[in-house]
């Protein structure tokens, strides 16, 4: 089979996943983390399921795959989602050191659907002043607390685990 071949099936399955999900009172996003051992991991929206903002079907593939491999590193990992991520996602596959990402639908369908990400891929792609539109991170200076203790003690630390 054609690595173009797995990637069709793979994909179909996240795509299949994600309408499981939808009849299952699901958000429609799926994912499928294919490891580099073969290990299959699914993932799917459970933002409001869970109330929780981050439980995008990527990251929850993420999180499934590194339990079950005992791993925060997913190095030689494809990951399969029903629509493109949006930046969180691939921020996530990124820190994961997943190796290839692959997507169906894109981000114009999404929106299109009702999940306009837009803003998102703006904040990151803008100024300053369009990030402190949406929401403003600035940095305060000292103010009685040193800044750099944790980064002191993490460098210390014998039993750190780099990442």
């Amino acid at each position: 089979m054609t690595d173009t071949t797995v990637s069709a099936k793979n994909l179909a399955a996240a795509v299949a996943i994600a309408a499981d999900n939808v009849r299952n009172a699901g958000g429609p996003f799926g994912a499928l983390i294919v490891a580099a051992d073969g290990s299959r991991f699914e993932g799917v929206n459970r933002v409001t399921a869970n109330n929780d903002p981050t439980a995008h079907a990527e990251v929850t593939a993420i999180r499934a795959a590194c339990t079950a491999l005992g791993t925060f590193d997913l190095t030689g990992a494809v990951l399969y989602s029903s629509c493109e991520p949006c930046p969180m996602c691939l921020a996530s596959a990124l820190w994961a050191r997943v190796s290839r990402v692959v997507y169906a639908s894109d981000r114009y369908e999404a929106a299109a659907a009702g999940f306009d990400d837009a803003a998102f891929y703006e904040y990151f792609d803008g100024g300053e002043a369009e990030r402190s539109a949406l929401m403003p991170v600035e940095r305060v200076p000292e103010a009685g607390f040193d800044r750099h203790e944790p980064f002191a003690l993490w460098a210390a630390l014998e039993t750190r685990i780099e990442y």
